[in-house]
């Protein structure tokens, strides 16, 4: 195919790619570097410093991970993103927020969304009211199921890169949870079937915001005790070796989830997966050859003990079968095309741009390489600012902290 300009809108809340938490940012941090070495011009629009192969136009100084949850970071950084995108002759916009397809509509160019929360309750209406202006892209057959009305233009499964993972073979008798600390990830009851199971656990989880806080001191902190070590969150070269140390990924999901990285994390550990049929599992998970997959609760002591029989070597080869950056960027390359037939248009032959992405040419306005802004970091090669102050918030200026993390994400 030949080579697409895509404005790419990430979430304000994480540098691409995320230093720790960031499930989605890492999804599209990879996805980036592999549209580019395939031969695509790619403009990110985020918040912070851009690790990416992107040409890169910066929103907020900062990451607003510390207001996770507020609507106001998501607001203020899709308005600054059609900013940007005004001044941008690209072929589609790829918007990654929540916020950013009610700007879709009217727009001279598709509009490809990918939906990373679940669609259940106000997100479907949302969507739905939203109708064709935006291409929606399911992570997961599942996702798409609880809403198959919408404006679905493919599914595309998240990846990560399997080279940045640590593989071993040979696993210890310990079992891992890896997630958030939150109810419906079920940490709680990993406790009480490794217990059964007669194996020590670590946990390893996010625990920052108040209700993640809460849950852990009401159900995780009076479980703690002999066989069950608390590893805090962890991130980096630390998960990787956790990971491929574990016997198995003890993971007795609660709730419908739309994907589930860290199953594919554990995969391309050759760590096998103990959990339950829920959401995007039966996608991610085959029962009895990457992992064992049950129905009820008090199954899964024994699943827990059978793990050692899964071939560590399947279970990574199934994400370099099916989860590779490569595959992914496959999936979205068919889902480009597609939009752009459905809207008449067709990729253009490649133009020098001198690094900036190409300008709409006499546009008013239109942002120039490098230039300062008040309170913004340091302009970085190949980025550029707004005319306007995005600071990062000082002490006064901070909502009080609501919710579970924002909306539409997911780990």
């Amino acid at each position: 195919m030949n080579p697409l300009r895509i404005a790419i809108v990430a979430p304000p809340f994480f540098e691409l790619p995320p230093t720790g938490y960031g499930g989605i940012e890492l999804v599209v941090a990879n996805l980036i570097d592999t549209l580019v070495a395939r031969g695509h011009e790619v403009i990110l629009i985020g918040a912070g410093r851009n690790g990416t192969k992107a040409q890169f136009r910066r929103t907020y100084a900062e990451p607003q991970h510390a207001r996770l949850g507020e609507p106001l970071p998501e607001a203020v950084h899709a308005a600054a993103a059609a900013q940007f995108l005004d001044h941008l002759d690209v072929d589609l916009v790829h918007d990654h927020t929540l916020l950013g397809p009610l700007q879709a509509r009217g727009r001279s160019v598709p509009t490809v969304v990918t939906v990373h929360g679940p669609l259940i309750g106000e997100p479907a209406i949302y969507y739905r009211l939203v109708g064709d202006a935006a291409n929606l892209v399911a992570i997961s057959h599942a996702q798409r199921a609880f809403a198959p009305e919408l404006n679905w233009v493919g599914t595309v499964h998240n990846a990560l890169n399997p080279d940045r993972c640590t593989f071993r073979s040979e696993k210890e008798d310990w079992v891992l949870f890896l997630g958030r600390c939150t109810p419906d990830k079920g940490m709680h009851l990993a406790i009480d079937i490794a217990r059964k199971a007669g194996r020590e656990i670590k946990l390893a989880a996010k625990c920052q915001e108040p209700p993640e806080r809460a849950y852990f001191d009401a159900e995780i902190r009076p479980r703690l005790g002999e066989g069950v070590e608390w590893l805090g969150e962890i991130s980096g070269q630390e998960k990787h070796d956790v990971l491929a140390a574990a016997h198995c990924l003890l993971f007795p999901l609660q709730w419908e989830e739309p994907f589930g990285m860290v199953l594919v994390e554990s995969l391309a550990s050759g760590t096998p997966v103990v959990t339950m049929p829920r959401g995007a599992v039966p996608e991610i998970i085959t029962d009895g050859v990457t992992g064992l997959v049950r129905d009820r609760l008090e199954d899964l002591p024994a699943a827990v003990n059978a793990a050692g029989d899964i071939d560590p070597h399947r279970c990574r080869q199934e994400v370099l079968d099916r989860f590779t950056p490569e595959v992914m960027a496959a999936g979205y390359e068919e889902v480009y095309l597609r939009v752009l037939a459905r809207a008449g248009r067709a990729a253009r032959q490649p133009v020098a741009t001198g690094g900036m992405g190409r300008l709409v040419p006499g546009a008013p306005g239109a942002p120039m390489p490098g230039s300062a802004i008040p309170g913004a970091a340091t302009p970085v090669a190949g980025a550029s600012t707004l005319g306007a102050s995005l600071p990062a918030p000082g002490p006064g200026l901070r909502p009080p902290p609501k919710g579970n993390g924002a909306p539409g994400r997911v780990a």
